[in-house]
């Protein structure tokens, strides 16, 4: 307030040094000041010469340097009353300037400035979000904002997952549903809902994650993620046909590219179902394949996990065959093991890390298989 004070005397004091010499009378009145002089002189000339001080000769000089001064003055006066209509014009310039400049930016402040927004301390500045903090001040920061915008739907949206990878599940579950109060429902916010109950509850899909992976597929029939876990639902629900059939049904009607792909065909063949336009096991020699046609579906699977040892045991000694390494992670993934295919890459990318060119090809191959290269 004080401010805005001090800016209103500065503005006065602006006006006021501006009006004051336009609002002074000019040279327009000493015209007609010098004529009455003038005359005043020529008829002391007359009483002085009737009174005998002066002579006629002294009289008649100085009545025609008296009459040159007086008419000199008359033309003077002629000659400056337009300028007096000049200067009054200039005044009144200068009054529409003062006013009306003040009156126009004032307009235009309130239509485009924010006169109602608050101060924004000094304090607060220091608290302004620094990408360099550690994900936890940061998280506090806009928690703290949420506190009083709680009908922020996007600081919830932002909000939500982070607080999923931080495993702090209870809070995501909440930051969901808030988000889709406050910024719409859709079918990525409700899958996404479903997987943090599936948090709270140790991995398993409890009926209310179910309800809410369902609500998902009412929104988007094609939502990879809610399909995932219904069919993961049938498999803990021991329905492992139902599970199949709905991971078969993904698979055909997903790209190629897929990023999610191994993921679904590794849960399929977990179920004993067939992969749709792939294997459902690593790729084997032909010799291989051959003997395991009269196995048991137990055997099979030991054959299996034998040769992937062997491959693995292999490429310890020998990191410089990319496709032995690819062959690796995706037997690993088809398998279910997924911690041991992160692992294989790693090693893989460790091996042929000073080889631009396999480690190009290496890449390369990882995103075949739907993971970052």
């Amino acid at each position: 307030m004080t401010l805005w004070f001090v800016f209103a005397l500065m503005t006065v004091a602006a006006i006021f040094a501006v009006l004051w010499p336009l609002s002074r009378r000019g040279r327009a009145d000493t015209g007609g000041s010098e004529v009455v002089v003038y005359r005043d002189q020529l008829a002391e000339i007359d009483r002085d010469m009737a009174a005998g001080i002066i002579g006629a000769a002294e009289a008649d000089a100085a009545r025609v340097e008296i009459s040159r001064r007086l008419l000199a003055a008359a033309d003077q006066i002629g000659r400056e009353t337009p300028v007096q209509g000049s200067l009054n014009l200039r005044r009144t310039a200068a009054i529409v300037g003062l006013v009306g400049l003040p009156v126009i930016a004032s307009s235009f402040y309130l239509a485009l400035g924010s006169p109602r927004l608050g101060d924004f301390p000094l304090a607060e500045r220091g608290r302004v979000a620094d990408a360099n903090q550690p994900l936890a001040n940061l998280v506090a920061q806009v928690e703290a904002h949420l506190e009083k915008n709680p009908t922020d739907g996007r600081g919830w949206t932002v909000l939500a997952p982070v607080l999923s990878r931080l495993g702090r599940y209870d809070d995501a579950v909440r930051a969901y549903r808030n988000a889709i109060t406050y910024a719409g429902d859709s079918a990525d916010r409700r899958a996404d809902l479903g997987e943090a109950l599936m948090g709270t509850a140790g991995g398993v899909v409890t009926a209310d994650a179910k309800a809410e992976f369902e609500r998902a597929v009412a929104l988007n029939g094609d939502d990879a993620k809610a399909n995932y876990f219904l069919g993961l639902a049938a498999e803990q629900d021991g329905r492992k046909a139902d599970a199949a059939a709905l991971w078969q049904k993904m698979l055909a009607k997903a790209p190629a590219d897929a990023p999610w792909r191994p993921l679904v065909q590794a849960a399929l063949v977990r179920v004993g179902g067939s992969v749709p336009g792939g294997v459902s096991a690593p790729a084997l020699p032909d010799s291989a394949v051959a003997a395991a046609r009269d196995m048991s579906e137990a055997d099979r699977g030991t054959m299996i996990k034998g040769m992937v040892d062997r491959l693995a045991t292999r490429l310890k000694t020998n990191g410089d065959d990319v496709e032995g390494w690819l062959r690796l992670v995706r037997a690993y993934l088809v398998m279910g093991e997924r911690d041991k295919a992160m692992s294989a890459l790693a090693d893989a990318r460790q091996a042929v890390g000073n080889d631009a060119d396999r480690l190009r090809q290496l890449n390369e191959g990882l995103k075949n298989l739907g993971l970052d290269g």
